[in-house]
């Protein structure tokens, strides 16, 4: 099997995933996933592609993520695995698709507009 390369966005973090046949290693920036994400929610996020296909321990990924936030970077990733493994083998497509882990997450931070405090906030209006 030869490496698949896939990439993952959410808000402005950015993954790319290479998936490989291995042992279940996962390497993110050259650190560990215990190291890189130390709350079991994050692992958690990280790992739903591989527990819910059934593919625990039979590939090694290693991932490169920049931008964003830690919780943003985590399910930037997890998009990278997902398309990965439906690469693999197309019905995990169906397992995946139902749990929403194949959609793109397109929100991202609004624009702050001038002559405004914030993206939506104004300043104090003083009618006299």
């Amino acid at each position: 099997m030869e490496v698949i390369h896939k990439i993952g966005r959410r808000k402005t973090a950015v993954a790319r995933a290479y998936v490989s046949q291995g042992t279940g290693k996962i390497t993110i920036n050259k650190k560990e996933l215990n190291t890189y994400f130390p709350t079991a929610t994050l692992q958690y996020k990280v790992n739903q592609p591989l527990m819910l296909t059934s593919n625990d321990g039979n590939f090694d990924i290693k991932v490169n993520v920049f931008g964003g936030g830690i919780t943003g970077q985590a399910e930037a990733i997890r998009l990278a695995i997902s398309r990965a493994m439906c690469e693999l083998d197309a019905e995990n497509r169906l397992i995946l698709k139902p749990e929403g882990l194949l959609t793109r997450d397109p929100r991202m931070v609004e624009r702050k507009k001038f002559g405004q405090k914030k993206a939506r906030k104004k300043f104090q209006f003083s009618k006299r």
